[in-house]
């Protein structure tokens, strides 16, 4: 059954079949690509950058091999990629990892592939990230189960999502999402249609607690969460229990 972040909003009431909605997906990010990294400092006043700083401080210890996934342009990858990893992206959009190939080397793997179908052997990743980009997903349920599948036993996951902010700050940042962020996307990046629906697929995420108990529910254990900045963005965690 497909999971309750079915397109909406701006591109059209109607229901809508995985192929579309991938297809759909695919559109925003080739169109946000030149400008991705940009609009989010832009949208988050650069803030987005400490989290994922804070993300990559939280797996610090962890070494071998580590994916990045749904990596884009590589920022999160940049901040893991130490002498002591493998770093891989992997992602679906090809405009966005061109653009990241732009950028000054680090010693990072670039790879094509889908949360849902993760072109990687089972139990091959030490840890496996994905910040922004859970949401995106067609199929949540699914994707987690794939993540579980290509981690080793004990291996970590670790998710940066946007989430529900606390309840006094909700009203000023849905007023934010809704009138500022799709401004600043017709006026920066020109596609103001595609940052709508990235301020919808964030409302349309399961909150703090429902996202811990699907992952609990996909097989993770030692599930647990951390807000940051009042709850705005969330880092979720989990390992893949050694089999029994």
């Amino acid at each position: 059954m497909e999971n309750k972040n079915s397109l909406d909003g701006s591109f059209g009431k109607q229901s809508v079949t995985a192929a579309e909605r991938r297809k759909r997906i695919s559109v925003v990010f080739s169109a946000v690509a030149p400008r991705y990294d940009l609009m989010n400092d832009l949208m988050s006043f650069g803030i987005h950058r400490l989290w994922k700083r804070m993300l990559a401080r939280r797996v610090k210890a962890v070494d071998g091999v580590v994916v990045d996934l749904a990596g884009g342009t590589g920022d999160v990858a940049r901040l893991l990629a130490n002498d002591r990893r493998n770093v891989v992206i992997c992602d679906p959009s090809l405009p966005m990892m061109t653009m990241g190939r732009k950028r000054p080397k680090v010693a990072l793997s670039w790879l094509a592939g889908e949360a849902e179908k993760i072109p990687l052997a089972d139990a091959s990743v030490d840890l496996l990230t994905i910040a922004f980009g859970l949401r995106n997903t067609t199929f949540l349920e699914r994707a987690l189960i794939e993540i579980r599948r290509v981690l080793k036993p004990g291996g970590q996951f670790v998710c940066l999502e946007f989430s529900r902010p606390a309840r006094w700050l909700a009203p000023l940042y849905d007023l934010y999402s809704f009138l500022v962020i799709p401004r600043l996307g017709a006026l920066v990046a020109q596609e103001p249609l595609a940052y709508q629906y990235l301020v919808e697929s964030i409302r349309r995420f399961p909150d703090q607690n429902e996202f811990a108990a699907m992952m609990a529910k996909t097989g993770f254990a030692s599930v647990h969460w951390e807000n940051v900045s009042f709850g705005i963005a969330c880092l979720h965690f989990g390992t893949r229990p050694h089999e029994t």
